[in-house]
């Protein structure tokens, strides 16, 4: 035993043993995939506020234990609402805007440094028996960010209100490659050595776009991406994420935050997220679970799963060829396929088929059949299949099914890793249980949409 770890407390059950060895297993795959990522993470001054610093504190430092590279930029807005308060500074704003003169400056600058010395100190924090314990986790933080003012807004000058004109990723880089985590302040410099008072979320975009981070993290006060109506999006891709802003289809409370995920992911960020900043551990959550929380934005190459057609034919079936030679799908004649070709969805990349999948309704039952799944082996472990099944999740809701249902004979584990639940014969529509193969003894798998 590890001389510096608790004593042993009561036996646990062998259940929990159990379920903790396949939590952790199934993250396992989360943690290769991350190691070595640059993420940029923003989280608000309100964060702070609230109390849950150090809970972020003790996962980001767990991230930077398993190899992500860290860029992390906070906000300051109750911070300095407060301040100017105190010192009976107005506040002005424009369009949203805090109009920053020379009083409201020296109030940001003041949070800021008070804002770092905590989240240092909270890095800091190393009492055995606690997240921290061992973490010894090095922070730098500097002059990264070149700002330019914002100029007149609506006939009103902003002062020393500014946007980010460059971010030293030469510098940010040097600090990660040596095991540092780098934070930056809502704050910006210019080349004659003027202060300008910066949103955090423009920071963090911005630098994330410069780093090309392969995640830009924003932990806001919403739950995710809603419309007006209330609608929901766990993903949305990035053209129907403008599409949606420029018809004014989405919530207020959370456009602004998606503008400024619309902004890493065109500018080259390969996954954008907007995750709710008062749920305890739900970067965590995001970072390793399939289903995560809050929205992750996507570039327009989603746009490539698409609904098959007759042209399609072909593609399929040499795609699903291999799986029928080995058994692992039932062979099924061109004649069917080019008849039930419509109930196909496919990827395709540069007019090349490397993926797909049926869905089958069973209306009467509330009830719909996911079959022929597969993907190209070069792209399996890129998570195609889980965008395939996330599509046809989709599809099913919209013919308003409530259950979706697969057959397999060799990737249980897979399905039950993605909320499926094992079944029987009895549990299929009528239909499909007359239609059952008992030579092949297929597993049912069904999930609750």
């Amino acid at each position: 035993m590890n001389d510096t770890s608790p004593p042993p407390g009561p036996q646990a059950p062998e259940l929990t043993h159990a379920q903790f060895v396949t939590w952790l297993r199934e993250v396992a795959p989360y943690v290769h995939a991350h190691r070595g990522r640059t993420f940029v993470v923003g989280f608000g001054g309100e964060l702070i506020d609230d109390g849950r610093l150090d809970a972020l504190v003790h996962d980001l430092s767990l991230l930077q234990a398993l190899g992500i590279r860290l860029v992390l930029v906070h906000g300051s807005r109750p911070q300095v609402q407060r301040l100017l308060a105190l010192k009976n500074v107005p506040s002005e704003f424009v369009g949203g805007v805090r109009i920053t003169d020379r009083a409201s400056l020296e109030c940001a600058k003041e949070a800021a440094g008070a804002i770092r010395l905590g989240i240092e100190a909270a890095f800091s924090q190393g009492l055995p028996n606690t997240p921290m314990a061992n973490s010894r986790i090095r922070i730098v933080s500097g002059n990264f960010v070149v700002a330019r003012p914002v100029g007149i807004l609506h006939g009103v000058d902003a002062q020393h209100t500014g946007v980010v004109r460059k971010v030293d990723i030469d510098a940010i880089r040097a600090s990660l490659d040596n095991g540092y985590l780098v934070l930056l302040p809502p704050l910006g410099f210019s080349p004659t050595g003027e202060a300008f008072n910066l949103t955090m979320q423009d920071v963090a975009a911005s630098t994330a776009i410069a780093m090309r981070a392969d995640k830009f993290i924003l932990m806001g006060a919403s739950d995710g991406v809603r419309t007006r109506s209330g609608e929901f999006y766990s993903e949305i891709s990035a053209g129907d994420a403008e599409r949606m802003t420029a018809n004014q289809e989405i919530d207020p409370a959370c456009a602004a935050d998606l503008g400024y995920l619309l902004k890493a992911c065109r500018g080259g960020v390969s996954r954008a997220h907007l995750i709710p900043a008062r749920l305890d551990g739900g970067l965590m959550i995001d970072l390793f679970t399939h289903d995560g929380v809050g929205t992750m934005l996507t570039p327009s190459d989603l746009e490539a799963l698409r609904e098959a057609s007759a042209d399609d034919v072909g593609a399929v079936l040499r795609l699903l060829a291999p799986l029928e030679e080995d058994g692992t799908l039932v062979k099924r004649p061109r004649e069917l396929i080019e008849r039930e070709i419509a109930q196909f969805s496919v990827l395709e990349h540069d007019g090349v088929i490397f993926g797909c999948a049926a869905l089958i309704p069973f209306a009467p039952e509330g009830m719909a059949e996911m079959a022929c799944l597969n993907v190209h082996p070069e792209y399996r472990e890129l998570g195609d299949g889980e965008r395939l099944l996330r599509h046809i999740e989709a599809r099913a809701r919209a013919l308003g099914c409530r259950r979706l249902f697969v057959l397999t004979t060799r990737t249980t584990h897979w399905f039950l890793k993605r909320g499926f639940t094992i079944a029987a014969v009895e549990d299929l529509p009528a239909e499909r249980q007359r239609l059952y193969n008992w030579q092949r003894r297929s597993q049912i798998l069904i999930k609750n949409l």
